[in-house]
């Protein structure tokens, strides 16, 4: 069944969305404001919920909120067969019950993932009305699995910014629905914003530096960037395949969980999870066990968020965060020092980077996109101004291949880290290591001059190692969230899930947005 694209202007789909909110179905006797998958799941069971209900109910809360009211400015594509896609798993519960773990989930999709018969974006308007042949595999991977791609989200274009989301494809910045004067961090800001404003079940974001991690903190979700090699990148636009990882983010540790095991496991488009085979499957169900956190080692890596600039309440928020890691039995090491380590030097060359991986993905799709590279790209001029000076410069680049001097630093550089990490965790009999995700709150949409905060960009992307977010609380008087980051070995997910899970079900942060309430009929 083919799909077809929808793109800004709203008017358009506006439309579309009211009549899918006008559809001849009963509304739910179900809330879907911070509904789970086990709460849809047991509904759906029980009769009191049915697919093409739940659909309906997401679509209405988007009409309401995307454009409307707080316009949070999260959707970019709506997929018009969503509902079409209900009314057959209706009729195939019906026949035969549900079938996957994603049944009738539906789901929010960064605008990088390529979607297939939906327009994939990457943020930029070079790219409008790309409708890719099929899917990326982790977008196949969850359909598979019985989810429903309800909608592409915003992104800071090419992914660039890990501070705010605002591309040329959707005019305006995507706003955080726990103050919609506030930035979502990026560049997965579209779907952490959609995710925590009830849009859809849960959603699948990228993270080259931050951007699983960092907009999940600033809305207060669980998002988890993996192991190198244990979840594939096929089919994702790049920005450094030396860093790039997809994954999925979530109100609840469960649902991302969830979406997380059916993403895992080697994928011959992405020759990186060639490693995956050589690791046992991780079993993250099992993972979600009350008491995770009891007899664990963890260990505060202040070496990730110690700076002057670091906001007070963030730091008073993580200091309660570890009395409250203490209180259900975990022993803390404070500090756990990275003997050695130092900062990447700034402004170093690329080893291989975001020309040389832009250019590589382009060539083949090159027909369907209508640009080769990167140098095309730019020619266009169909992108957004802040970005033209990036783009610019990644043109005059020389490609440093992998036996040059420049990707030999680089990789000793990685490997030191690696081994200065290990060393330290097994030193100290680790389980984890922790630091908060971000050191402030999120800025005003436009700030790019007070202190960001942003943590995430060196220990797991320079690693490869896995990190995940949790909500810690919520400052400025209770209205803006903050997150913890549990940081581990490789391979380890299941074990920073357990951890992770223990924390949220003991502290239960996570609240919904003042700005969008449940929808009345």
């Amino acid at each position: 069944m083919a799909y077809r694209a929808w793109v800004a202007p709203f008017a358009a789909g506006l439309m579309l969305v009211g009549q899918a909110a006008r559809a001849q179905t009963p509304a739910p006797h179900f809330e879907v404001e911070e509904a789970t998958i086990a709460g849809v799941h047991a509904a759906m069971k029980s009769g009191q919920l049915t697919c093409r209900g739940l659909v309906d109910a997401y679509l209405r809360r988007i009409a309401a909120y995307d454009k409307n009211g707080p316009a949070i400015n999260a959707i970019v594509t709506i997929n018009p067969e969503a509902t079409q896609i209900a009314d057959a798993m209706d009729r195939q519960f019906a026949a035969g019950g549900m079938t996957g773990p994603l049944w009738c989930v539906p789901m929010v999709i960064k605008d990088n993932f390529e979607t297939a018969g939906l327009q994939t974006s990457n943020g930029a308007l070079a790219f409008a009305g790309y409708l890719p042949a099929q899917d990326a595999t982790q977008v196949a991977r969850v359909k598979a699995a019985g989810a429903i791609v309800i909608a592409k989200t915003n992104m800071a274009e090419w992914a660039f910014s890990p501070v705010e989301t605002v591309s040329s494809i959707l005019p305006g910045y995507t706003r955080n629905p726990y103050d919609t004067n506030r930035s979502t961090a990026g560049s997965s800001g579209g779907t952490a914003a959609a995710v925590a404003a009830s849009f859809a079940l849960v959603g699948l974001g990228s993270d080259t530096g931050d951007s699983i991690r960092g907009p999940s903190s600033h809305q207060a979700l669980a998002g988890i960037r993996s192991t190198m090699g244990l979840t594939s990148r096929a089919g994702v636009f790049p920005l450094n395949l030396r860093a790039d990882i997809a994954g999925p983010m979530a109100r609840t540790v469960e649902d991302m969980a969830t979406v997380f095991q059916v993403l895992t496991g080697e994928d011959p488009r992405d020759p990186v999870t060639a490693e995956a085979a050589h690791h046992p499957a991780p079993d993250i169900r099992a993972a979600l066990v009350p008491g995770g956190l009891k007899g664990a080692r963890i260990g505060v890596l202040h070496e990730a968020y110690d700076r002057a600039s670091a906001d007070p309440e963030i730091l008073a928020l993580f200091r309660a965060a570890l009395d409250d890691l203490r209180r259900q039995g975990a022993i803390l090491v404070d500090p756990a020092k990275i003997d050695g380590f130092a900062e990447p030097a700034p402004g170093r060359a690329p080893c291989l980077g975001f020309k040389h991986d832009l250019n590589a993905f382009l060539q083949p799709r090159a027909e369907r996109t209508g640009v080769a590279n990167l140098a095309a790209v730019i020619a266009s001029g169909k992108f957004h101004p802040s970005v033209a000076k990036r783009l610019e410069d990644a043109e005059k680049v020389v490609v440093n291949g992998l036996e040059s001097p420049v990707c030999q630093a680089d990789e000793a550089y990685r490997s030191g880290l690696r081994a200065a990490v290990l060393k330290t965790m097994t030193d100290l009999h680790l389980d984890a290591l922790v630091y908060p995700t971000w050191s402030n709150p999120p800025r005003l949409i436009g700030d790019l001059n007070t202190p960001g905060g942003d943590n995430s960009q060196i220990f797991s992307p320079y690693t490869g190692f896995p990190a995940l977010n949790v909500p810690m609380g919520f400052s400025r008087g209770g209205t803006l969230p903050a997150g913890m980051t549990f940081f581990g070995r490789p391979w380890t997910e299941a074990g920073l899930i357990r951890l992770a899970y223990g924390y949220e079900q003991a502290t239960q942060h996570r609240h919904a947005p003042a700005s969008t309430p449940p929808v009345r009929d």
